[in-house]
């Protein structure tokens, strides 16, 4: 079906489209099923028609809060989320033991609540509480739609694979890691970028943030441990500091827990370069305009920051979470860095001497800045939210 005859389906239908949205605990499942709503959306209002959605998650978990900003309809269900140990015996922990009890409430909810909305599809973007909607979907005959955001597939994703009727990936990597009857049904839309993400302007950086020091004839490096920040990632970049200082303007974000010692350090800085340092708790609305101005970035490599980097064609250096849900950072830096794109930096190798050899290189090479740049693009893909409500449309009319 092409997205002509797509488009008149859906101005013919004659009422809102229904959707159920699931999945969430977590920053990398939650916004691109926000992204994904909002899109989805827009692409109805353009044929006349509107978007009836409903979001199901837990009470606690970010989904919840981000529902409620966005003014979505929201649901939960019981849950039980499997606490993972390469060690059987501590699989039958009481914590998991009791979770997993939860599960058949969970069951029932979920297909009370699906019978009961009946929704046109259902969309998965994994999480634990992404499965008993998706399994409820399944039992009530419903197109589900799961979209796996990692190079990895999730626990949750993986346990619906063969239930949905389309698989959507972001990465051309994940496909051989499906099973084969999902691996049928599977396309590769990329992981949905906020568009605000994809318009930033580098001189609103230099204006919001007052960077009135910053040299524009060196490179800027913007340094995020997520929005919490990372005390691992902010203890090896103050020691390479005043070294990182003289090649570079740096923007550090630092988290909340980490700012007071991080401006009194850069109180200590000589003045020569202070002036390209700027040290923040958080990094806001502000956040396009900087990732426009960056040069380099260092980060940890979770979905979500992997999608803008590509996205934006941007080099980096990645230092993956360890207890990241099945390794699923250090598998996202890799990719990258097997496609000429970062530099994965793992484990042992996290030290100053490591960050120092490890982003010195792109510093001084404009040229390498730049082919790291062209292969970050050429695995991005801006227009994943438009693909996914594309797949996530076409599986229902």
């Amino acid at each position: 079906m092409t997205s002509e005859d797509l488009d008149r389906r859906l101005a013919a239908l004659g009422r809102p489209f229904r959707l159920i949205v699931t999945g969430g605990g977590t920053g990398g499942h939650t916004y691109p099923a926000l992204t994904a709503i909002r899109t989805t959306s827009a692409r109805l209002a353009r044929l006349g028609t509107s978007l009836d959605v409903l979001w199901v998650g837990t009470a606690t978990g970010l989904e919840a809060r981000v529902a409620e900003r966005e003014g979505i309809p929201f649901k939960t269900v019981a849950t039980g989320k499997i606490r993972r140990s390469s060690n059987p015996l501590k699989l039958a922990s009481p914590a998991n033991i009791r979770d997993m009890g939860r599960v058949p409430l969970g069951a029932a909810q979920a297909r009370a609540i699906v019978s009961d909305f009946k929704p046109d599809a259902v969309l998965s973007t994994g999480g634990y509480v992404a499965v008993p909607i998706g399994l409820a979907a399944k039992f009530c005959r419903r197109p589900l739609v799961i979209h796996e955001q990692t190079v990895r597939l999730g626990l949750a994703n993986r346990a619906l694979a063969r239930a949905a009727t389309r698989v959507a990936v972001s990465s051309e990597s994940t496909l051989p890691l499906l099973p084969d009857s999902a691996r049928a049904t599977a396309v590769v839309t990329g992981n949905p970028v906020r568009p605000e993400v994809l318009s930033g302007q580098a001189d609103k950086a230099i204006a919001a943030l007052g960077l009135t020091g910053f040299d524009r004839n060196l490179p800027t490096v913007y340094i995020t441990g997520g929005a919490q920040g990372s005390v691992q990632i902010n203890a090896v970049v103050r020691a390479v500091l005043p070294w990182l200082l003289s090649e570079a303007n740096v923007i550090h974000q630092c988290g909340a827990t980490s700012i007071e010692e991080a401006r009194q350090y850069a109180t200590q800085l000589p003045d020569t370069i202070r002036r390209r340092y700027l040290v923040t708790d958080f990094v806001g609305p502000e956040l396009p305009d900087v990732l426009a101005l960056a040069d380099v970035v260092i980060a940890r490599s979770g979905a979500g920051t992997v999608a803008e980097l590509t996205a934006l064609g941007k080099p980096s250096v990645l230092i993956p979470l360890a207890t990241s849900a099945g390794n699923e950072q250090e598998h996202n830096a890799l990719h990258l860095q097997q496609a000429g794109a970062a530099v994965a930096l793992l484990k042992e190798a996290v030290t100053p001497n490591g960050l120092r050899s490890a982003v010195a290189p792109i510093l001084s090479s404009p040229e390498q800045r730049r082919q790291m740049a062209e292969r970050a693009r050429t695995l991005g893909r801006p227009d994943a939210a438009e693909r996914l409500a594309e797949v996530l449309l076409s599986t229902a009319v």
